[in-house]
């Protein structure tokens, strides 16, 4: 965690360090803003890759591991829905063998 809060402060004091050097030569607030978060950003990719890669890595290991000890995620819920849509599928099936054509009434004679 301690990497990733020096990584963030660092950002931020980038940004605010160039934020103010760019208002002092009149480039305007909101144009020093937008320029000093993408020079910000750029600079921060360029040479603070390694310190950025540190806090990536152990937020990735925290959760590999919080992952581990919950286990897998099992929903009971669908599970029993699973089986009941199978069981479903299985009358749906044997319904349809069971009904044939000269099971169906004869709509001819009825017209008549």
């Amino acid at each position: 965690m301690r990497d990733f809060l020096l990584y963030a402060v660092i950002r931020l004091g980038l940004w605010a360090l160039i934020w103010w050097v760019l208002t002092l030569v009149d480039v305007g607030v909101m144009l020093a803003g937008v320029l000093a978060a993408l020079l910000a950003m750029l600079i921060s990719i360029l040479f603070l890759d390694r310190l950025r890669q540190g806090a990536a890595l152990r937020w990735k290991a925290a959760d590999e591991r919080r992952a581990q000890r919950r286990g897998a995620d099992v929903d009971e819920d669908a599970e029993y829905e699973d089986t009941l849509l199978d069981d479903a599928a299985t009358e749906d099936a044997a319904a349809e063998d069971s009904v044939g054509p000269s099971q169906l009434p004869d709509l001819r004679a009825e017209d008549r």
